[in-house]
């Protein structure tokens, strides 16, 4: 899995990694915590204004949830399986399950609630 380190104003922000349709499995049904994917893509304006907020969330559920992006362009198998009709999609995983699928975009403190629940 590519992962990038972001930053943000001089703190460090949780690793997010991108999956693949090759890699979906190993990284996010198999992972031993919840796993929440944001299925994105370059031209969704939508998705652009949640990825702040995605990373956000990254880095304040640090340890207690793994987040990684799927960028349904290129990897249109997972999100043909997981039936991803509308993006930005987020997708809480557990225990290899899909526990959780929130479409649209929201307010962090919506998806912070919304999160909560769901872990």
């Amino acid at each position: 899995m590519a992962a990038k380190s972001l930053t943000g104003g001089g703190m460090a922000v949780a690793e997010i990694g991108e999956v693949t349709n090759g890699s979906f499995d190993e990284e996010v049904l198999k992972a031993k915590g919840p796993v929440l994917v944001d299925f994105w893509a370059e031209w969704c304006g939508p998705c652009r204004v949640l990825e702040p907020i995605v990373d956000e969330i990254a880095d304040e559920f640090s340890g207690r949830l793994k987040v990684v992006k799927m960028n349904v362009d290129l990897n249109p198998d997972i999100a043909t399986r997981y039936h991803v009709m509308s993006i930005p999609t987020l997708a809480v995983f557990k225990g290899g399950e899909l526990s959780e699928r929130l479409v649209g975009y929201r307010p962090k403190a919506q998806l912070d609630q919304e999160l909560a629940r769901a872990l």
